[in-house]
C-alpha cells in the first residue's frame, strides 16, 4: 500500500450508538423508502441535487437498511444512475473541458429533504419503535465495514484531511472552480471504476442477476454515496473514524 493511501486509514473511535435523525426525519424516511423515488418530482429533484445532501443520504442508507435488512434497492438505482452521468461529464473533450465538467457537477437544485425543511430539530410522528430501528445505524455500519477494503482507496482526500488525489464531487468542484490543477485523468479512471461497480450493484437486485454482486460491488455503491455528497459524515458516523496522521 502506497504513502497516500496509508494517509487515508481511519482510525477508529467512540460511535454513536444511534444515527441522530429527528422524529420528523426518521418518519419522511420511512415513507419515502415505500416507493418515493418512482415518484418523477423526487427523482427529478434527486437528480438536480446529485443525490440528498450528506446528513439525509446517511439516513436514507441507514433507514433503509435497517428496516429493509440491508436491501438498499432505491438508493442503489438513484446512485448507479447518478455515477453514470458523472462518468459521462468527465468524458468531455475539447479546449472548455475543464469548465465544462464544473458546470455539469454543480447541483441545479437542493437536497429534496433539506428543502422540504427536515432537519435535526424536526418534530414528527414516528413511534418509539420506528425510531429505535430507524436511527440504529449497525445494520449499515455491517454493510460498509464488510466491504471496507474495496471502497477506501475512493475516499476522498480533502474530506478526510489526508494528501491522498481522490476527490467527491464537491470537492473536485471547488478544485475546479478555484483553478487548482486537478488529475482529471485519474479522477475520470475512478468515476469509471465507481459507475461500472455501483451498476453491478443495481443490476444484482434484478431477479435473474440476484446474487452476482461482489464485494468490490457494493463498495462501489458506498463509494457512489461519498463521491456525490462528501464523505465526512459516512466516514464519521458509519466507522467512527477520523483521519489519522502518518
Amino acid at each position: 500500500m502506497n504513502a497516500p493511501l496509508r494517509e487515508a486509514q481511519l482510525r477508529r473511535s467512540p460511535r454513536s450508538a444511534v444515527l441522530p435523525l429527528s422524529n420528523g426525519e426518521v418518519n419522511f424516511l420511512w415513507w419515502f423508502i415505500q416507493g418515493s423515488i418512482m415518484q418523477v418530482d423526487v427523482r427529478r429533484a434527486l437528480w438536480r441535487g446529485w443525490g440528498l445532501c450528506q446528513r439525509h443520504a446517511l439516513g436514507w442508507l441507514c433507514v433503509e437498511a435497517a428496516f429493509r435488512n440491508g436491501y438498499l434497492h432505491g438508493p442503489a438505482i438513484v446512485y448507479a444512475e447518478l455515477m453514470a452521468r458523472a462518468r459521462d461529464a468527465l468524458q468531455r473533450r475539447g479546449p472548455l473541458k475543464l469548465r465544462r465538467a464544473a458546470a455539469a457537477l454543480r447541483a441545479q437544485g437542493p437536497c429534496h429533504m433539506c428543502d422540504l425543511g427536515y432537519g435535526p430539530a424536526s418534530p414528527g410522528r414516528a413511534p418509539p419503535a420506528r425510531m429505535r430501528t430507524g436511527t440504529d445505524p449497525e445494520p449499515l455500519r455491517a454493510f460498509v465495514a464488510a466491504s471496507q477494503g474495496e471502497w477506501m482507496r475512493f475516499v476522498c482526500g480533502r474530506c478526510v484531511g489526508s494528501s491522498v488525489p481522490a476527490r467527491c464531487r464537491v470537492h473536485l468542484l471547488d478544485d475546479l472552480e478555484r483553478g487548482v490543477s486537478v488529475d482529471l485523468d485519474g479522477q475520470q479512471d475512478m468515476l469509471q471504476a465507481i459507475a461500472f461497480g455501483a451498476d453491478r450493484y443495481q443490476a444484482s437486485f434484478q431477479w435473474e442477476r440476484r446474487g452476482t454482486e461482489t464485494a468490490a460491488d457494493r463498495a462501489a455503491f458506498v463509494a457512489a454515496v461519498g463521491w456525490c455528497s462528501g464523505w465526512h459524515m459516512l466516514c464519521d458516523v458509519l466507522d467512527g473514524a477520523a483521519p489519522e496522521s502518518v
